[in-house]
């Protein structure tokens, strides 16, 4: 049976890569993360505790772990604020740094066969200018500094060096599980409604102008990566990842709502970054009134409500550039799944809700948890 080694298996994308690998059990699975994954199956697994960033410690940590024929790197580290540390070059060598101390031992010992690198709609240049509608894989690489190039060349030398296979996956806005993360809107989304309910205000749009775009769910992408494992049609090539549809965020506010059991109000613009920052001892009230797991505010957002005020367009009085990224070539290649994501937002908030991390509707806020798997002891 082959084996696939999850890097970063507590953030979004490979919390879920982890979740679909153990449920379709055609492999052996590693998961790899500081603190281990929150996984809904029982199939056991090995989780081995590394900090990517120390080159010597990530090394010694998968010594042991020398058959891995796939390696899955979905993990990053980001500033606090997110944004301005996008075209920080000290962040993009870190993050070229972590993919190496990942990489390296595997190719050592000999048996990797495939890696599956996770990008993004930056490597257009989204955050930076207009890009092309849609954007599309063959486009010539975009103009900027991005740590993307940096793993993407360091990759390609050695597949080219030592005779492996590679993809590039692009998702747009992935939306998932995991809590705590740089990048994930439905913690932040639990955690502001709890508290307009909590100041006995509507859960009102906090954004600027409306504008549509996309999103990804992290289950569709873990089924991209599977399937770029093993398909001849996804050797040593990019593939944009979306739900498939497009959505604008006043229009899902209603799912939204009602999946967490509140009132819509007229739009608040708003800061959530703000709003969060300053809302920790409402946040404490909450986690005692509903019994939720007691997971501070800030441990539970990550970097997310920054995000939130980047694509809710906060203070934008104008729609920013349409920023669509093209699945054909995934689709042309042979993969077809798709979701809609408004059952996508549903489902991950109601998976957080049976979690007791964010509350739901007022008489399900006490429900219990779903029971949950423990990783293999290391």
């Amino acid at each position: 049976m082959p084996k696939v080694l999850i890097v970063g298996a507590s953030g979004v994308v490979g919390n879920a890569a982890v979740e679909h690998f153990l449920a379709h059990n055609r492999y052996e699975v590693v998961a790899l993360s500081r603190r281990p994954p929150e996984i809904s199956s029982l199939r056991p697994f090995l989780h081995i505790a590394a900090d990517l960033r120390d080159g010597d410690a990530t090394k010694a940590a998968l010594a042991d772990v020398t058959d891995v024929t796939h390696l899955v790197f979905a993990a990053l580290t980001e500033q606090p604020g997110l944004i301005s540390g996008w075209s920080d070059r000290a962040q993009m060598e870190l993050n070229l740094a972590m993919f190496r101390n990942s990489l390296d031992p595997l190719l050592d010992a000999g048996a990797l066969r495939h890696v599956t690198l996770l990008q993004g709609t930056k490597a257009y240049g989204s955050h930076l200018h207009p890009i092309p509608v849609p954007a599309k894989e063959r486009a010539p690489r975009d103009d900027h500094e991005n740590f993307y190039w940096l793993q993407e060349d360091y990759l390609h030398e050695q597949a080219t060096n030592r005779g492996i296979a590679w993809t590039i996956l692009r998702p747009q806005l992935v939306v998932g599980r995991s809590w705590g993360v740089a990048m994930n809107m439905i913690p932040v989304l639990g955690a502001y409604a709890a508290l307009c309910r909590h100041e006995g205000r509507p859960f009102s749009f906090p954004g600027g102008t409306p504008y549509v775009t996309e999103a990804a769910d992290a289950r569709l992408v873990a089924e991209v990566i599977e399937w770029a494992g093993t398909s001849p049609h996804a050797i040593n090539e990019y593939f944009n990842v979306t739900n498939g549809d497009v959505f604008e965020w006043r229009s899902l506010w209603p799912t939204i709502a009602k999946t967490l059991g509140v009132e819509i109000g007229p739009d608040e613009p708003r800061s959530l970054a703000t709003m969060m920052g300053e809302s920790e001892a409402a946040w404490e009230a909450i986690v005692a009134r509903d019994r939720l797991r007691p997971i501070p505010l800030t441990e539970l957002l990550g970097e997310a409500h920054h995000l939130s005020d980047y694509i809710f367009a906060h203070g934008a009085v104008e729609a920013p550039p349409p920023g669509f990224s093209s699945r054909i070539k995934l689709q042309q290649a042979g993969f077809s799944g798709c979701y809609d994501t408004a059952d996508t937002f549903a489902y991950w908030l109601n998976d957080l809700i049976g979690r007791r991390v964010i509350p739901g509707p007022v008489e399900n806020a006490r429900v219990g948890a779903t029971p949950l798997a423990r990783a293999a002891g290391r």
